[in-house]
């Protein structure tokens, strides 16, 4: 696409656009689940997908593959699954001259979407196996670097009730995360909507409406918008605002919360402002563009203590008030004593 403007702006939503109608056409009555989906991959970050079992989640993640003709692999994690099921390893292997000598089998690490299916299943050696894969983007196996094809993103999904045979998420890798989307259970219209269609017979197939290279493009596109110093300035508050030790934190944050969100999270919100701007086919971003990334990219970082538990508070609520409290950014005016 190239540089931004009115031309490659037009492209980037019309896309998006046919993109989110593809995907909808199997996932039924989510269309914020699916914007926050999208707004992850075009802003090139990971996402992890909570919710009970049966809400579509690993669904969504083959309708995206399907719809953007990219490659498509699934992992599903159990207590057994080994680092090398991941990123791969060295097997002993013989040649046409049968000479033995080590080769590299890969792992389904090497894809474009990579579907982490209960990831908290995974014991946590086999869980930051995808910490390199993650944040660099590449994998080291014997002693050897070896680039993933672009783009990669990993969309985990969690069952936030079973705990039981779980090992949770540690927060270094919580932090990688981009957004972390809470997949709400359907509504009585749209369960019937989902019976009538997967009971009747004859599932259409997800119609492709983009390829590799298109998305790559609206990937490269994403960071050029600009963004005022202003709206930095508000990110960057949001942020302090989680930090129960700084001086801007309430008292409910110094109650609940022991830790607060890394500058990730700010980056998180700049990004996917960023892409939901493009989306709606705007070369500005807005304060509720923020607002509206806010829950998905904060929710994960806050680390609260037992008070929190004990009295059901949830980080969502925490970044409500967060947001509540922030009030409207402020733009600077120029020459003010």
């Amino acid at each position: 696409m190239g540089e931004l403007n009115d031309r490659t702006l037009e492209i980037y939503s019309t896309t998006a656009a046919r993109i989110e109608e593809s995907v909808a056409s199997r996932i039924v009555g989510q269309p914020e689940l699916i914007r926050q989906t999208l707004v992850g991959l075009l802003a090139s970050g990971h996402i992890l997908l909570e919710g009970v079992p049966g809400l579509g989640k690993t669904e969504l993640v083959k309708s995206f593959g399907s719809a953007v003709g990219m490659n498509f692999a699934r992992v599903q994690f159990t207590p057994d699954l080994m680092p090398a099921d991941i990123v791969g390893t060295q097997v002993l292997e013989d040649d046409e001259a049968g000479h033995r000598q080590f080769r590299y089998r890969a792992g389904p690490v090497f894809t474009n979407l990579l579907l982490a299916d209960e990831i908290n299943r995974a014991t946590p050696k086999t869980q930051a196996a995808l910490l390199e894969a993650m944040q660099e983007r590449q994998v080291t196996v014997a002693g050897e670097t070896r680039q993933l094809p672009e783009p990669f993103v990993v969309l985990a999904t969690q069952n936030p009730i079973e705990l039981e045979g779980t090992y949770p998420l540690p927060e270094a890798q919580l932090d990688r995360f981009m957004f972390k989307v809470a997949v709400r259970p359907p509504t009585a219209d749209v369960l019937e909507e989902i019976l009538n269609r997967t009971t009747s017979g004859g599932i259409e197939a997800v119609p492709q409406v983009a390829d590799r290279r298109q998305v790559l493009d609206m990937i490269m596109l994403t960071p050029q918008i600009p963004m005022t110093s202003h709206l930095v300035r508000y990110v960057a508050e949001l942020v302090e605002a989680t930090q129960p030790e700084g001086d801007t934190a309430s008292p409910t944050i110094k109650r609940y919360v022991r830790y607060g969100s890394s500058p990730r999270g700010g980056q998180a919100m700049v990004m996917a402002a960023k892409a939901a701007a493009l989306i709606d086919g705007r070369l500005h971003v807005t304060a509720d563009d923020i607002r509206w990334a806010a829950p998905a990219a904060l929710r994960h970082r806050l680390v609260l203590g037992y008070e929190a538990a004990a009295e059901g508070i949830s980080p969502d609520v925490l970044v409500r008030e967060i947001l509540q409290s922030s009030g409207e950014p402020k733009a600077e005016i120029r020459g003010a004593p």
